[in-house]
């Protein structure tokens, strides 16, 4: 029998008080920020608070007699074990016969009743799919209810860190130079006015960083651009004598983060307002579309013109980032021969085995934090592509199998992003021409040349052409953009060949930088990524038109004792060992220990 979790259950009891205080019948919670940031922070979880499942992805829905939470296939068994005995019903999203949120509201909800929610939590695309789904019934909405201050007595605040200044050297551009160009793009969009709502854009654009989401540099803030002022919301609090000079000297306008409703409600309006929906969440969204349409003006979604120019890295940018990645891929060296020498010979775990590549990053120069929590999975763990290993759960590392460590950091000058699967022991003949093959396609990747006009999906069948002639796929995009000292993923441009409906694509440009990273996930048995970033150049002008490719920017050794040459032709031992000799050409100057110098030399030989 179940033991009933009476805390979950008086919580919700005193939600459901507070729902009825406020005439709301169906309430909604999902996991989110303000912004859609890839990690909430703990102010922010509370669909967790009100059911105990604590993945990162979940929506908790309640009503006077019902709660139930969904959830993707990676947290199924998670969710069951975290919500027994809180009598909240498991959702297991894309299952055969199990209904979305919109589809389950459609059913459950009778005309006349409201539908509440936090619209800073909900994305404006899921508001406006709710609206949609609940258009042929006569649904009330109270979008601006945040439920949990009336019953979290001991809620966390908001993330305040400090914010601090990038100089213009470091940046390459300043700030004025951008809000210039941003301005030229409003004017083609024939706006006179612009919110911008995603943190990193906004990070971006003024030289600014923060610290108020993990592993992002960002600052919770948003942006009201016109034409002769800028004004930028943010935490009171967080705002350094330094930062503050810095904003007088700029002509930046400081306003309270909480005061945007206010301000938007009160701000005059004489033109188009631009406002991409698909980084604004859904209050903003609608209380500045009841604005613009009061004004008798349009309000533009159009795609936020700073999500380009930022993924279009400056030569200054370029340039620290080479210096960044080659330092990132002396230390990732240095941790391959560290495990080496080290599996069976010491106590080893995933957990601890990331903890050593985490303080070896953090000993490099301009350290600032972890781009995103160490990966470390050994053997069967490594098939779950986002395994994470905590010290209380993590596998012991023997001289068997092998170890995958998926890592990166945030530097002055640069963010890091790479993985490597490291054989550690006796594996057999399946692993060696899976892992062969997956290092053919990122090297294969590496290596193409394509048309200028190709985007991501264009070329992401060189990454996969190896495995599927075997009859292998991964289930994941083959590669991300990555952030100038910002998020480690990051728009527009992506490499995939699967785009579903509303999915943007963007055509690859000399400047952008994006991971490359192929994988075989055999569940039960084995996981294996490859993962490399590049840099996309010019190849060649030529009759036919401009010829693209890519140059690396991770230098760390593939671990040839996985390497089986019979699934490689002639070109492929040729790709292999010429990045290899790059690897040894780049890495070994910063190497004094004689030892990992001669393994590195042996590590990195020609085939």
């Amino acid at each position: 029998m179940t033991q009933e979790n009476t805390v979950i259950k008086e919580r919700l009891k005193k939600l459901r008080k507070a729902m009825s205080e406020n005439g709301i019948d169906y309430y909604i919670m999902p996991t989110s920020d303000f912004h859609n940031s890839e990690y909430s922070a703990d102010f922010f979880k509370v669909r967790e608070y009100f059911c105990g499942f604590d993945g990162s992805n979940g929506t908790l829905v309640v009503s006077k007699n019902f709660a139930g939470m969904w959830t993707d296939g990676r947290y199924f068994i998670q969710a069951e074990n975290q919500m027994k005995g809180t009598g909240v019903e498991l959702f297991k999203m894309l299952n055969p016969g199990v209904p979305t949120i919109p589809e389950f509201l459609f059913d459950n909800m009778a005309d006349g009743e409201t539908l509440g929610f936090d619209g800073r939590v909900i994305s404006t695309s899921v508001g406006e799919n709710i609206e949609n789904k609940l258009s042929g019934k006569f649904v009330k909405y109270k979008i601006d209810k945040d439920l949990a201050d009336q019953v979290w007595t001991d809620r966390p605040k908001l993330p305040l860190n400090d914010m601090y200044v990038l100089s213009d050297e470091l940046c390459g551009k300043s700030f004025k130079e951008k809000l210039s160009q941003v301005r030229i793009k409003m004017r083609e969009y024939g706006t006179t006015a612009y919110l911008l709502s995603k943190l990193d854009d906004i990070m971006w654009l003024t030289n600014l960083r923060g610290s108020d989401v993990e592993c992002n540099p960002v600052a919770l803030s948003y942006a009201y651009i016109t034409h002769d002022s800028f004004v930028l919301f943010v935490q009171e609090k967080e705002v350094t004598d330094e930062v503050r000079e810095y904003c007088n000297r700029q002509g930046i306008e400081l306003k309270d983060y909480n005061q945007l409703m206010e301000f938007i409600a009160d701000v005059k309006i004489d033109g188009n307002v631009l406002c991409d929906k698909r980084n604004t969440n859904f209050l903003t969204y609608k209380t500045l579309l009841d604005k613009t349409a009061e004004a008798g003006v349009l309000l533009k979604n159009e795609k936020d013109p700073t999500e380009i120019m930022k993924a279009v890295k400056n030569d200054t940018e370029l340039k620290n980032i080479r210096e960044v990645y080659l330092r990132d891929s002396v230390a990732l060296t240095r941790f391959i021969y560290w495990v080496k020498t080290n599996v069976g010979k010491i106590p080893m775990t995933e957990y601890t085995a990331a903890q050593k590549l985490d303080g070896m990053r953090a000993a490099l120069p301009g350290f600032i934090e972890l781009s995103f929590p160490t990966i470390s999975a050994y053997k069967a763990n490594a098939a779950m592509a986002h395994y994470e290993a905590t010290k209380d759960n993590a596998a012991e590392v023997k001289a068997d199998g092998m170890l995958l460590v998926d890592s990166g950091a945030t530097y002055m000058g640069g963010t890091t992003d790479v993985t490597r699967t490291i054989v550690v022991g006796k594996i057999s003949d399946e692993i060696k021409k899976h892992y062969t093959a997956t290092v053919m396609g990122m090297l294969n990747l590496a290596s193409s040349k394509f048309m200028e006009g190709c985007t991501g999906r264009n070329v992401d069948t060189f990454a996969r052409m190896a495995l599927w002639e075997m009859g292998i796929d991964y289930n994941h995009g083959t590669g991300h953009g990555i952030g100038y000292m910002l998020n480690v993923h990051e728009g527009p441009h992506s490499i995939r060949w699967r785009f579903s409906e509303g999915m943007q694509e963007a055509v690859l440009q000399p400047g952008m930088i994006v991971s490359d990273e192929p994988g075989v996930y055999i569940e039960g048995s084995h996981g294996i990524r490859i993962e490399n970033i590049v840099e996309v150049v010019e190849r060649e002008k030529n009759q036919y038109g401009r010829f693209l490719g890519f140059e690396h920017l991770t230098y760390a050794p593939i671990d040839l004792e996985a390497i089986d040459k019979q699934y490689m032709q002639p070109k492929d031992i040729e790709k292999l060992n010429n990045y290899h000799k790059m690897v040894f050409d780049k890495v070994s100057p910063f190497i004094e220990d004689e030892e990992i110098l001669a393994w590195l030399k042996e590590a990195t030989r020609a085939i």
